[in-house]
């Protein structure tokens, strides 16, 4: 997969979570993959993105201690 693929990607998955399309752990799970497989190419990690997929596991992992 190319740098611009992974990009358009990784801005699609945001517009899809922006807009409610997905759930936020499918969000999560998609978001992980996307950054991981750009750390393999070595391409600069949206600074956005790298956030929010913090923000998402922090929530997740509050929510496992809670339930």
């Amino acid at each position: 997969m190319s740098m611009q693929e992974l990009e358009m990607m990784a801005s699609e998955l945001l517009r899809e979570f922006e807009g409610g399309t997905l759930e936020r752990h499918e969000v999560h799970e998609k978001l992980r993959q996307t950054l991981d497989q750009m750390r393999a190419f070595g391409m600069p990690l949206p600074q956005d993105l790298v956030d929010l997929e913090k923000e998402l596991a922090g929530e997740f992992v509050q929510e496992a201690h809670k339930g």
